[in-house]
């Protein structure tokens, strides 16, 4: 029989929510380690980029 759920039916979600962050989080660092920027430098495009996000997301 197969499962319904990965860890159960109320993780899974946080699961999901924690895998994307994760990923997102490891794709900028990427790139701005590509583009020569620290860590410091790093951390301050993710807190713009998540300021962006929310801005627009109140706006409308």
């Amino acid at each position: 029989m197969a499962s319904r759920y990965i860890i159960s039916r109320r993780l899974d979600p946080l699961f999901a929510l924690s895998i994307g962050v994760g990923a997102a989080a490891t794709r900028i660092n990427r790139e701005e380690k590509e583009k020569g920027r620290g860590t410091a430098e790093t951390v301050e495009v993710f807190k713009r980029r998540w300021n962006v996000m929310w801005e627009e997301k109140v706006g409308k």
